[in-house]
């Protein structure tokens, strides 16, 4: 056996690092330590009389493991990374250094993504519960526009994150943006879970609210234009590297954070919030208001990703690109505008579905200007200044009063 002891004391004339090396082993230390870890796992795999057959099989199976199979997978892995070794796409560097970082941005929108973490248990939905069951408590509109809501989001969220976990994640070649990716892919499922604690705790039926997408035809035609943008690149046999599959995938950026995150959410955040500033259905407000706090992040993480892509590939950044990409963005436009009416046939809320056009025309020229692009609605105003004051509210300010006073991971909920 290996006995430790004999590194407790130091060879005879070795003297203690000192200066800039204080602290750190030797080389011939880190030498020693090197060959006799390497020996005690060699032991460590030596068959022994107490190891049962099954325990003997795995070890000769290893035996016969072949290190060098999947090591073009890790190409470049050998070596250190350089910061200018990092692209967004088609990087041949080691995936799994993280630093040095290249794009700070990334790595703040991580820390920013972990400091506001919440969880949909965290919000009090009694006063919802009460004015729900109140055949007086909200109006046939009102009604209308929650359930349409929590029936676009309760499917819209999933589609985002399939699209994060099976294919911009793969796709995108950056260490510090995957992990704001995986950061993000799990605030999806937050958001899920959020819509189906609002209709579990309103007593909705769930087989109705989770197949709007399906069923209502302004639902549905917005599921379907983000998904034809998810059908190519989620194909495990696609791969970016060529000017074809680049824009492609570039395509999908647009599409899923300039469109779905940044253009379909909006009427509905809109609507719910407009309630919880009346009063109304204040647990589920502020559900959404924590949800669009996050989707905003998003949001700006991938205008950041999309604009970094168009530096690091101006070839792909081309005219016919340029057009694509402002008619995807009209074309969500046209999609909420017609889901605004749907859902709004009436005034409602101090609002009507003309509003709430001039706000999607004014939410469209944002996301042509922040990618680039020529504003395609010139004049147009935003009625509703509120929605940016919400948005930068903190989590630590109970904006509609209703936080739950005492919080238990994993257990029962106490209410005051």
């Amino acid at each position: 056996m290996l006995s430790w002891d004999e590194f407790d004391k130091e060879e005879e004339g070795e003297v203690a690092t000192k200066g800039a090396n204080a602290g750190h082993a030797t080389e011939a230390n880190m030498d020693r330590l090197d060959g006799a870890g390497a020996a005690a796992a060699v032991e460590a795999r030596a068959v022994t009389a107490s190891d049962s057959a099954a325990i003997v099989r795995a070890k000769a199976a290893l035996d016969k493991l072949d290190i060098a199979e999947g090591l073009a997978e890790l190409e470049g892995a050998s070596a250190r990374v350089a910061v200018d070794e990092k692209r967004m796409i088609n990087c041949r560097a080691d995936l799994n250094q993280l630093v040095p970082f290249k794009y700070d941005w990334a790595w703040q929108k991580y820390l920013d993504g972990c400091a506001n973490h919440w969880m949909p248990q965290e919000v009090n939905m009694t006063a919802d519960i009460a004015l729900w069951k109140n055949p007086e408590g909200l109006t046939d509109d009102e009604r209308r526009i929650v359930m349409r809501n929590l029936g676009f989001f309760s499917t819209a969220d999933s589609l985002v994150a399939n699209n994060l976990v099976l294919a911009v994640y793969r796709l995108i070649t950056n260490p510090e943006c995957r992990q704001y990716i995986l950061r993000q892919a799990f605030e999806e499922a937050i958001h899920t879970h959020a819509y189906q604690y609002c209709i579990e705790s309103l007593a909705m039926d769930e087989g109705e609210i989770f197949n709007m997408y399906h069923e209502i035809p302004s639902v549905a035609k917005k599921a379907a234009w983000g998904l034809k943008y998810t059908r190519s690149i989620s194909d495990p046999k696609f791969e970016t590297g060529t000017v074809d599959t680049d824009k492609e995938l570039l395509r999908n950026l647009v599409a899923y954070y300039c469109v779905l995150e940044g253009i379909f959410f909006y009427c509905g955040f809109t609507q719910i919030l407009s309630m919880g500033r009346r009063n109304k259905m204040t647990g589920v407000a502020e559900q959404f208001q924590y949800i669009l706090r996050d989707e905003s992040m998003h949001l700006n993480f991938g205008i950041d990703v999309i604009n970094q892509i168009k530096i690091e590939n101006p070839h792909l950044w081309d005219a016919e690109m340029k057009e694509e990409a402002t008619q995807m963005i009209l074309q969500g436009t046209q999609l909420e505008i017609e889901y605004a009416r749907d859902t709004m046939p009436r005034g409602v809320l101090g609002m009507n579905a003309a509003m709430m056009e001039d706000y999607l025309k004014f939410i469209a020229n944002r996301r042509l200007s922040q990618i680039g692009l020529k504003e395609e609605y010139p004049g147009t105003t935003n009625p509703f200044p509120w929605m940016s004051e919400i948005m930068d509210l903190k989590k630590e300010k109970n904006f509609f009063e209703t936080r739950v006073i005492e919080y238990q991971t994993g257990g029962a909920l106490s209410w005051d």
